[in-house]
Parts: structure tokens; C-alpha cells; sequence
């Protein structure tokens, strides 16, 4: 679910119809419906994008993956108790 705007509306449609991901969009004029996406790009920007200096995008971008494991499964959030996201899904 993204919010309408055209880099989302548009851009996007021929990577979600290869991926076999079914696009969905906020109300217009209804940001609050993309408030945790919002509040990731927050977390995003301060915890990994400009949380240090970057020398070049590609320095900056293989930092992403380390960051995102541990944004799922060792960050604790408030929301879910003090727990990573990890910690919702059920054992396989």
C-alpha cells in the first residue's frame, strides 16, 4: 500500500505485475493511512541513511542489508513490547 503519488501510482506497476504483487493505494487526501510507512522512512533516514557519512551510493547501499537484518530481528520496538519484528512470526 503506497500513498497516490506519481512516482508510486505509476512507476511502480511494472515491478509489481513481474513480482505478482497486486498494487493498492490510500484514500487521496488521506495521509494518515500511510503512517507506518511514513514513520519507516523516518527510522530509515535516521538510523541508516544519515546516521553516518557515506562516501559514495553504492557504500551507502550495502549498508541497507545489514541494517534491515537488524532493524527486524535484534531493534527492539515500542510497539511491539520492546520485541524485533522477528519475534511475531511463529517458528517454521
Amino acid at each position: 500500500m503506497t500513498d497516490n503519488a506519481f512516482a508510486y501510482r505509476y512507476s511502480l506497476r511494472t515491478v509489481c505485475a513481474d513480482h505478482d504483487i497486486t498494487q493498492k493505494f490510500i484514500k487521496p487526501h488521506c495521509p494518515w493511512q500511510n503512517g507506518k510507512v511514513e514513520r519507516l522512512n523516518r527510522t530509515l533516514a535516521t538510523e541508516w541513511a544519515y546516521r553516518q557519512i557515506f562516501t559514495s551510493n553504492d557504500e551507502r547501499s550495502a549498508a541497507l542489508a545489514p541494517w534491515l537484518e537488524h532493524y527486524n530481528t535484534e531493534r527492539r520496538h515500542s510497539a511491539l513490547g520492546g520485541h524485533p519484528p522477528i519475534s511475531r512470526l511463529l517458528p517454521t
